[in-house]
């Protein structure tokens, strides 16, 4: 961090001495007080429900320009990195700072190719789960349950332990998504092809049988891995505070992990798409593409309970810089599929134009984000809404792991302990029970 000439002045209004507070620029985005002393110096803490102004840690892994619609991973636009790069190598770009040169990217592509296999015991403990519970449930419990396997990644403060770790998690969720499918449908488990790519991989594992061969369709290859991409990391959300406050106790990174995937299981982050193409069928449902207009004047009506899944971002005010590219995605999967007339695209696409001319949703900056667009592709692709945010851990797992390395590098790092304002009842004494 670099120190600004100028400091921020805190004055009390009740004649209390002022505090002068540094300040420090970040190298694009906005200065941070530090307020590390304030509580020493005043007796006081800052409120702030949501963590809406408040940075929790320094980080140099990925930027949002929220006003701008920008998104930047270690510096490069994700529009540039979506187009002209893989998923592996955004991975090694998020993990060490740079993108592969092509030695690197064999040898990168090679360890995380040659950890694609789970440890046998893990389908025994698959097998406890009902074959009808949530994928994320069991993803949950899965990725917990590696350290079970791997006691040799285990140490969160050994660099070495942190690497392997790094490469087993990003190298076997795609191994455990598709495990989990295949036992909810009663379909045997496929194993890793070490001749595919990673997205590659992964279609054969979900979609492949031991009785045919499975042929991987190159429009639906490229357009998952671009969905891995968009969804590798994203700052300082949610899941990804939750992973680093679960790491800064010193658990083993895959308890931080699991973590950050029970997180992102809600509705309001990582279930999103799901939710969002569970809307559009609701809407289908009541008449489809007929029936829209009715709909957006529900979600208009605040008393009607009705809302517009999909749309707006609590970090995005203007448009999602990763809808544009599921948009084109979803464009090329249903054309290559034959799907073009897609009832659900059709029901899409009428709600994007009505909410990108309506005064109501154009004012309060309600545009398409990528939840929007990336359900529709997967639903064609063949993957079902219940796995939708199974897939996002997927792609996940790479940021949340980046950003666990650089908090254990950190010499500033303590273990998260965030303080409250009391509200409960001032201290008072128990009386007797027949007192009572």
């Amino acid at each position: 961090m670099k120190l600004a000439d100028n400091k921020a002045t805190l004055s009390f209004s009740n004649g209390s001495p002022s505090v002068d507070l540094p300040v420090y620029h970040g190298n694009i985005g906005p200065d941070v007080i530090d307020i590390r002393k304030l509580y020493a110096q005043t007796g006081m803490f800052t409120y702030d429900p949501g963590f809406l102004s408040t940075a929790s840690c320094q980080s140099a892994i990925t930027y949002i320009d929220g006003d701008k619609g920008e998104l930047l991973y270690r510096g490069y636009p994700i529009e540039q990195l979506a187009v002209n790069c893989d998923f592996l190598e955004t991975c090694h770009l998020l993990l060490y700072g740079e993108l592969p040169n092509e030695t690197q990217k064999a040898d990168f592509t090679n360890r995380v190719t040659q950890h694609t296999m789970v440890n046998e015991q893990m389908q025994f403990f698959l097998r406890g789960f009902r074959r009808d519970a949530h994928p994320m449930a069991v993803l949950t419990g899965l990725v917990g349950g590696l350290s079970a396997f791997y006691h040799d990644s285990t140490d969160i403060n050994n660099p070495e332990h942190r690497e392997i770790a790094a490469i087993r998690l990003i190298a076997k969720l795609p191994t455990l998504v598709a495990m989990a499918y295949k036992y909810s449908i009663g379909q045997p488990f496929m194993y890793p092809k070490n001749s595919l790519s990673y997205a590659g991989n992964f279609l054969h594992m979900m979609f492949a049988t031991p009785c045919e061969e499975y042929k991987v369709n190159p429009v639906i290859e490229k357009a998952l891995d671009r969905i891995f991409i968009l969804h590798a990391d994203h700052e300082q959300n949610a899941s990804t505070s939750t992973v680093r406050l679960c790491g800064s106790s010193g658990t083993n990174p895959f308890a931080a992990i699991a973590a950050g995937v029970a997180c992102l299981w809600g509705p309001a982050h990582g279930g999103a798409n799901e939710a969002c193409l569970n809307m559009l069928e609701e809407i289908q449902a009541m008449g489809g593409v007929a029936k829209v207009g009715e709909f957006m004047e529900k979600v208009k009506d605040k008393n009607s309970g009705v809302r517009l899944m999909g749309f707006g971002h609590r970090v995005y005010k203007n448009y999602d810089p990763r809808a544009k590219l599921m948009q084109e995605t979803c464009n090329e999967v249903l054309q290559a599929l034959g799907l073009e007339n897609d009832p659900l695209f059709k029901l899409a696409k009428e709600l994007e134009r009505i909410a990108l001319e309506d005064d109501y949703f154009v004012s309060r900056k309600l545009y398409p984000n990528v939840d929007f667009y990336s359900g529709i592709v997967q639903r064609a692709i063949g993957i079902p809404v219940s796995l939708f945010t199974a897939i996002f851990a997927l792609a996940r797992t790479v940021g949340w792991i980046a950003q666990l390395n650089e908090m254990i590098g950190d010499p500033e790092y303590k273990i998260g302990r965030p303080r409250q304002l009391f509200t409960g009842s001032p201290r008072r004494d128990v009386k007797p029970l027949d007192q009572r």
